[in-house]
C-alpha cells in the first residue's frame, strides 16, 4: 500500500500544480476615488484638438495659441480689446424689447428674454456707444451671440441705427462688430424692418462722406449679413468666421449641388471678393486705426501725425 501511495501523491501534486498554473486568476476589486476636477477649466480646439487651459485662453482674447482658432468673445471684452481704457461711454441702455406678436411656443418670448437677460447681464444682443480707438473717436456697436444668437429684433436694429446716426451727427466713423444668426423670428415683420432701417441710416452716413467699417465674426448670417454687415466701406473678418445668408445644408438641398470646400468661411469669401481683409483679433485694433486715418476726415488726418498707442 505504501508503494502505491507514493506515485499517487506525486500525480496528485503534479495535477494540483498544473491546475494552479492554468486556472483563471482571481482579482480583488480595488476602488479608487476619482479626484474631483471642476468643470469648465479646459477648452478643446475644434481645429487642432489641443486642450487649452481656459484661463490662458481668456488671457489670449479667446484665441487658441497654436492653431489660431478664434472662439467667440463677449461684447464687453470686445470693447476692452478695441477701445482705449477710460474712453468708452455706453449709450441707449434703456431700450427693452417688447413682444408685439405675443409669441408663445415651448417657452414664451417674454420668458426667453428674461432668461437671457439674467444669464448674460445684457438687455439685448448689442451694446453701443462712443469711445477712442488709439486716440481717434468712433461710434461703436458690438453684437453678442450669447443673447438669443444675437438675432436682430427691433431693439438691436434701433440701437445700431442710433449708433450710425450718432456717428453722422458727430462727423466720426462708425464701426459695427457683427455676430448673428439673423432676424429674430419672435418679432416677425418688425425684425425684418430693421434691415431696411439700418441700411438707410448707413446710406445717409455715406452721403455725409463718413466711413463705415464692418467687422464680421463667427457666425454672421442671414438678415444681418444681408443688410448692414455687408455694406461697409471696408469689410474685415476674423479668421475662420462663418459668413453667409442661408446655411450650407439648405443651399445644397435647394440647388442640388455639392458646395465647395470651405464654403461660407472668411477665407473663401476673401478669395471671391466679398470681404476685404482677414485680421487676427489681437491685430484688429491697430488695423482699424490705420484705416481710420486713411479714410478719416480732416480731424483724423491732423491727428495721424501724432503718436498713437495700443492697449
Amino acid at each position: 500500500m505504501g508503494r502505491l501511495a507514493c506515485p499517487l501523491l506525486k500525480a496528485f501534486s503534479t495535477f494540483s500544480f498544473m491546475a494552479a498554473l492554468f486556472s483563471k486568476p482571481k482579482y480583488s476589486t480595488v476602488t479608487v476615488k476619482k479626484k474631483d476636477i471642476p468643470k469648465g477649466l479646459w477648452e478643446k480646439c475644434p481645429i487642432s484638438g489641443e486642450i487649452v487651459y481656459k484661463k490662458d485662453l481668456e488671457e489670449n482674447w479667446n484665441v487658441v495659441p497654436i492653431s489660431g482658432h478664434h472662439f467667440s468673445l463677449d461684447c464687453h471684452r470686445r470693447v476692452t480689446l478695441l477701445i482705449d481704457e477710460g474712453s468708452w461711454k455706453e449709450l441707449d441702455l434703456g431700450l427693452r424689447a417688447a413682444d408685439p406678436l405675443d409669441f408663445t411656443g415651448e417657452a414664451s418670448y417674454r420668458d426667453k428674454l428674461a432668461q437671457h437677460r439674467k444669464r448674460t447681464g445684457l438687455t439685448d444682443a448689442v451694446i453701443t456707444g462712443t469711445g477712442n480707438m488709439n486716440g481717434l473717436p468712433v461710434s461703436l456697436a458690438v453684437m453678442d451671440f450669447r443673447f438669443l444668437g444675437a438675432s436682430m429684433g427691433a431693439v438691436v436694429g434701433e440701437k445700431i441705427t442710433r449708433a450710425i446716426e450718432r456717428a453722422t451727427e458727430l462727423k466720426i466713423p462708425v464701426i459695427i462688430v457683427s455676430a448673428s444668426g439673423g432676424a429674430r423670428m419672435y418679432e416677425g415683420i418688425h425684425s425684418l424692418m430693421q434691415m431696411a432701417k439700418t441700411s438707410a441710416a448707413l446710406a445717409r452716413h455715406a452721403q455725409a462722406g463718413l466711413p463705415y467699417f464692418s467687422v464680421l465674426t463667427d457666425p454672421t448670417m442671414a438678415g444681418v449679413m444681408a443688410s448692414f454687415a455687408s455694406l461697409g466701406d471696408v469689410i474685415f473678418a476674423e479668421p475662420g468666421a462663418r459668413i453667409g445668408f442661408a446655411g450650407p445644408r439648405v443651399i445644397e438641398e435647394t440647388t442640388q449641388q455639392e458646395l465647395p470646400e470651405g464654403f461660407q468661411t472668411a477665407e473663401f469669401l476673401l478669395e471671391h471678393g466679398l470681404i476685404d481683409h482677414i485680421v487676427s483679433r489681437k491685430h484688429m485694433k491697430d488695423t482699424l486705426t490705420a484705416f481710420l486715418k486713411f479714410f478719416g476726415n480732416s480731424q483724423y488726418k491732423q491727428m495721424s501725425n501724432g503718436t498713437t498707442g495700443s492697449n
